[in-house]
């Protein structure tokens, strides 16, 4: 029960209203003795009024008055003549004297509170002003025993009327509380349950139906969460379908590429001048498309297979990737250029780079050939000490929003119109396969440039190429 929502609140409930009645207790109890003293001064003030009326009264009758005032001795001043109007013996010494007629509310609660925790009876001096302007002042003697007394009737009075109201107002504040917050809360703890146990089925997302404001915005997000996240298991299990009919696709595909193999072995053999051309071409692209196939169906077991990293010239890969994507060109007026020293040699693996190259440069390509424009793909490479750069630039219309919201996102990322967005994706995978990162520098209508970073340490993201990725 305390260790409840609804239990806590109702337990600071009431300590908070105790405590705000604890605070308007402390001047209420000075107030009660300020109106406790001037009451014996006015009941003093009519009992001497009996003195003012005829001159002698004996001596039975003024101390049934001071009896009735609650009073020892009555002192009025009239016309600057200090005049003790009635008497009788004090017990014991006067201890203290009060004047109430210019005190400030501090003073006040701090005497009351002195009298409160004091036990003693003892025997005080109380100077006021006279009621109906009877005199300059009035001024008696009393003893402090009943105004405690009377103090703390009240007090107990005020405390327990305070613990009624805390507790009424504990109350009532739970069952709003319950009501407003701690009802719907439950509800949407009891919703986040019912969707654990079937994210799969859209039924079970929660159902906006709060109230509250802040409370209905939390539904909302949670809504939109559990929106996206169902759309993602969905799109999981496409995917995981998409995948193992691509393994049995790439299965069969892979042999009949391997008895494609075998014919171009006789076709190398022609003696046709075209053919011996040609026939190189034919079987590194026959080479390569089996290569892609065993990839496939070892992505479909678990990923992309790790690299086999050698030493290799670049423009040479380069010059091959340009050569094949030129054959597709036709007579588009798009120059592909290859801006790459020939020296410069990079530690990768041959297959997997030139699937990244020949993914980004057939990306560039069909971008500038939708656009009707005449265009131009670059490919320029240098290195430093700590890795090696390659960019491929190009003059294209550059990448629509979703495809840089979703730029390395299988299905999602797709840049043109009945793209599937996995040549992105397999490239940065690829080149993460490397140790190394593939960046999107920037994108406009004026073009776009991509940077591949190949490490040449042990693969750990130096301070520069951290700051690329950012």
């Amino acid at each position: 029960m305390f260790n409840s929502l609804s239990g806590r609140l109702l337990i600071l409930t009431t300590i908070f209203v105790m405590i705000a009645e604890i605070l308007i207790f402390v001047p209420s109890i000075a107030r009660f003795r300020e109106d406790y003293l001037n009451n014996r001064l006015e009941r003093a003030q009519i009992a001497s009024l009996a003195l003012l009326a005829d001159d002698m009264i004996d001596r039975e009758l003024e101390k049934e008055l001071l009896e009735n005032a609650g009073v020892f001795n009555v002192v009025l001043r009239r016309d600057q003549i200090r005049q003790l109007m009635l008497s009788s013996d004090i017990p014991q010494p006067v201890s203290a004297t009060f004047d109430l007629r210019d005190n400030s509310a501090l003073v006040l609660i701090q005497d009351a509170l002195s009298r409160f925790m004091s036990p003693q009876n003892e025997i005080i001096r109380v100077i006021g002003a006279p009621v109906r302007d009877a005199g300059l002042l009035i001024e008696i003697t009393m003893e402090t025993q009943p105004l405690r007394m009377a103090m703390i009737d009240y007090g107990i009075r005020i405390l327990v009327l305070s613990a009624v109201i805390s507790i009424i107002t504990a109350g009532l504040l739970f069952v709003a509380m319950r009501a407003l917050l701690l009802k719907p809360i439950k509800r949407v703890v009891v919703d986040m349950q019912n969707y654990a146990e079937a994210p799969e089925d859209a039924r079970r997302i929660i159902s906006p139906s709060a109230s509250v404001t802040e409370l209905r915005e939390a539904e909302e997000a949670l809504q939109k969460l559990e929106t996206d996240l169902t759309q993602a298991l969905r799109q999981k299990d496409r995917l995981a379908q998409l995948g193992s009919a691509v393994s049995k696709i790439s299965h069969d595909l892979r042999n009949i590429l391997t008895t494609a193999q075998l014919f171009t072995d006789r076709i190398e053999m022609s003696e046709d001048p075209a053919v011996k051309r040609m026939a190189p071409k034919l079987v590194g692209s026959i080479t390569r498309a089996v290569h892609l196939c065993e990839s496939t169906l070892a992505f479909g077991k678990a990923e992309e297979p790790s690299p086999t990293l050698t030493m290799l010239g670049l423009r040479q890969l380069v010059e091959e990737v340009i050569e094949s994507e030129t054959l597709a060109i036709g007579e588009y007026d798009l120059v592909l250029d290859c801006n790459v020293p020939a020296s410069m040699t990079v530690r990768a693996d041959p297959e997997q780079l030139y699937r990244v190259l020949a993914n980004l440069m057939r990306n560039a390509r069909q971008a500038i050939i939708a656009t009707g424009n005449p265009g131009s793909v670059c490919v320029t490479g240098h290195e430093d000490n700590e890795a090696w750069w390659i960019e491929i630039t190009d003059t294209g219309p550059g990448l629509p929003p979703k495809a840089r919201e979703f730029l390395f996102t299988p299905f999602q990322g797709g840049a043109r119109k009945g793209g599937s967005g996995l040549g992105l994706a397999i490239s940065e995978e690829l080149v993460r396969g490397h140790g190394g990162t593939l960046t999107l520098e920037e994108t406009s209508q004026e073009g776009t440039r991509f940077t591949i970073c190949l490490p040449k340490g042990d693969g750990t993201m130096t301070a520069r190429m951290s700051e690329i990725a950012i």
